[in-house]
């Protein structure tokens, strides 16, 4: 599904990402770890075809086909999907507006017409449903006076209503409290099947209590230096990450 071959990017002057490789296959969840400053919001950005950063050399191959050049709305109407960290607020947009513009917007992109009224209230209502959304919290305006744990659930059921092909989750776990988290992650659990893949972007092992991943790959200065399954979480979790930097200095 993704492809990431010898990825290099950069903002401004200041090189980030110095050579990610990185393989996604449909139904796959893999988690990206690391420090701070390690190039793991970087590397979701780039994904997702954000301008500010600039790819100066590598593919990113979705679905057989070389997005480098793609916009950002482009690859979102192919399938791509960012939870930001930070959802921004938009005053005097309801949820179920700002929902309805995006889905109409991707209906356009294929050459189809807007979803019908009754097509789209069904979906909203069993998205909503799914991840035990108040249909008050609908007519809200988009994130305006949101708790955190209300910002990032309207994230995944953003998720839900799009029904992307590969989801990023960019510190979805940033700022929940456990019943929050339990709850955003429950509700990436019951949207994974055998077409879709994830990428979870962390800083904490507890959030893979509750989203498993099938690989857990370590980003350190802008390279994935180490990839294993849950148990390379747990070590991090433990050790912290002085030892995956004693490794990589001794391999230089």
């Amino acid at each position: 599904m993704l492809r990431i071959n010898n990825l290099h990017a950069r903002i401004g002057k200041k090189s980030i990402l110095n050579g990610i490789d990185l393989e996604i296959n449909p139904g796959e969840v893999h988690a990206i770890m690391g420090p701070n400053g390690s190039g793991k919001s970087t590397l979701a950005s780039v994904i997702a075809g954000k301008e500010e950063y600039e790819v100066r050399q590598g593919q990113i191959v979705f679905e057989s086909e070389d997005i480098a050049e793609l916009s950002a709305d482009e690859r979102a109407h192919k399938g791509i999907f960012l939870s930001f960290q930070y959802p921004v607020e938009i005053p005097g947009v309801t949820v179920t507006n700002f929902i309805k513009t995006a889905l109409n917007q991707m209906q356009k992109a294929k050459g189809e017409k807007d979803m019908p009224a009754n097509e789209m209230l069904k979906r909203i209502r069993e998205k909503s449903e799914m991840l035990e959304i108040d249909r008050k919290f609908l007519s809200r305006s988009l994130n305006e006076g949101f708790s955190g744990g209300e910002k990032k659930r309207n994230e995944i059921f953003q998720m839900a209503m799009l029904e992307p092909k590969l989801a990023i989750l960019d510190e979805t776990d940033s700022g929940l409290d456990i019943d929050a988290l339990r709850i955003v992650a429950n509700g990436v659990n019951k949207l994974k099947s055998k077409d879709n893949a994830t990428l979870v972007i962390t800083h904490y092992q507890r959030l893979l209590d509750y989203i498993i991943p099938d690989f857990v790959h370590v980003l350190y200065d802008g390279k994935i230096v180490k990839s294993g399954g849950k148990e390379l979480a747990f070590k991090l979790e433990e050790e912290g990450y002085d030892w995956i930097k004693k490794e990589v200095n001794q391999n230089v």
